[in-house]
């Protein structure tokens, strides 16, 4: 009967960062242009957001006034 023995803990760190380091190789980097859309894009996305919630704020603000009579 083969024993099942458990790896020691230096040995499961090793293979841990073993494993990590393999990973890390995989991923693909944005290059510089890319990164450059996706920040222009970011931020056009944010002022279009934000004049949408500036204009409902305004706009329920407005009415209010309106119902209230101010």
């Amino acid at each position: 009967m083969a024993e099942n023995t458990k790896p020691s803990f230096g040995e499961r760190i090793k293979k841990f960062f073993k494993d990590y380091k393999a990973e890390f190789k995989k991923i693909k980097w944005p290059t510089l242009l890319e990164t450059n859309k996706s920040f222009v894009i970011v931020i056009i996305i944010t002022a279009i957001a934000g004049l949408a919630i500036f204009g409902f704020d305004y706009g329920v603000r407005e009415l209010f006034n309106l119902i209230a009579g101010i």
